[in-house]
C-alpha cells in the first residue's frame, strides 16, 4: 500500500502541530509549515519520525503570495527526495493569525493582511497544490465558531472564514470528478497561544466561556487534530463538502 502524504501549513504549533501528529498516528506522512520558528518545526518533525513516519518542515509566509511558486517548487523537491513520487494526497489549510479589532478601528494594511493569510492566500495555494493533489485526495479548510455566532472584534477575520466555508463547497464541487473531496472545520474556543493566547492568558474569559458549553470546558488542540486527521481517511470517504463544527456543542 502506497503511504499517504499530508501537507499541513502551520504545522508547528498550536492546532497544526496536533493536525501533524494526529495524521502521523494515522500512518500518514507529513510535510507542514512554519512562519518564523524553525526549530519548533524542526521538533515536530523529531516527534513524527520518532512514531517511524516521515516529515519534513518547509518554510512559508502565508502573507507573502509571490513566494508560493517557489515553495511548490520546495515542496516537489521533497516529495522527490524524501518519497520519489511528485503528487500528495492529503492539503491541509490550518495557517493563520488572529485579531480582535473592532470594526471602527480596522485599517486597510490589517484587513489586507488578514485577507492574503486567511483568504487570497488559502485560495491561491490551494489552487497551486491541487495539480499535485493525488486523484481521490482530500482538502480540509480550517474556519471558526465565529461564522455561526458573532463574535464582537471578529468583523474581519470571521468574515474571511465565512468565504473559506463557501470556497470548500466550490472545491468539492469542481473536483470532485477526481474523487477529491473537500471539508471545512471550524472549532469553537481553543485554549492555544492563538491570538496572543487570549483564552490561555485570561482565567476569567476561560472560566465564562466554559460555562457556556455544555462539556463544561473550552477546547484544546488536541480535540481538533483528530478531527482532521479522521477527514483523511477512508472512514470519511463520504463527507464531502461539508462544515463541521468542532466545538463541543458551544451553541446549541
Amino acid at each position: 500500500m502506497n503511504t499517504k502524504i499530508a501537507l499541513v501549513t502551520g504545522g508547528s504549533r498550536g492546532l497544526g502541530k496536533d493536525m501533524a501528529l494526529s495524521l502521523a498516528k494515522k500512518n500518514i506522512d507529513v510535510i507542514l509549515t512554519y512562519n518564523t520558528n524553525k526549530s519548533e518545526a524542526e521538533a515536530v518533525v523529531a516527534t513524527i519520525m520518532a512514531s517511524g513516519q516521515k516529515a519534513v518542515a518547509l518554510p512559508l509566509n502565508m502573507s507573502q503570495l509571490e513566494t508560493y511558486t517557489n515553495f511548490i517548487e520546495q515542496v516537489k523537491e521533497a516529495l522527490q527526495k524524501h518519497w520519489n513520487r511528485d503528487t500528495l494526497d492529503f492539503l491541509i489549510n490550518n495557517a493563520g493569525i488572529g485579531a480582535t479589532v473592532p470594526i471602527a478601528d480596522v485599517t486597510e494594511e490589517l484587513f489586507d493582511n488578514l485577507n492574503n493569510i486567511h483568504f487570497k492566500g488559502v485560495y491561491f495555494l490551494t489552487q497551486k497544490m491541487l495539480p499535485y493533489i493525488q486523484d481521490n485526495g482530500a482538502l480540509v479548510f480550517l474556519s471558526s465558531g465565529s461564522t455561526r455566532s458573532t463574535v464582537p472584534g471578529y468583523s474581519v477575520y470571521s468574515s474571511l472564514k465565512a468565504a473559506i466555508e463557501n470556497f470548500t463547497k466550490y472545491v468539492a464541487k469542481e473536483y470532485g470528478h477526481r474523487g477529491i473531496r473537500a471539508n471545512t472545520i471550524a472549532p469553537g474556543p481553543i485554549e492555544t497561544d492563538f491570538n496572543g493566547a487570549a483564552i490561555r492568558n485570561n482565567p476569567q474569559m476561560k472560566s465564562f466561556l466554559s460555562t457556556l458549553n455544555p462539556l463544561g470546558r473550552v477546547g484544546n488542540a488536541d480535540d481538533i487534530g483528530s478531527v482532521v486527521a479522521f477527514l483523511c481517511t477512508d472512514e470519511a470517504k463520504w463527507i464531502n463538502g461539508q462544515r463541521i463544527e468542532v466545538a463541543g456543542g458551544m451553541v446549541l
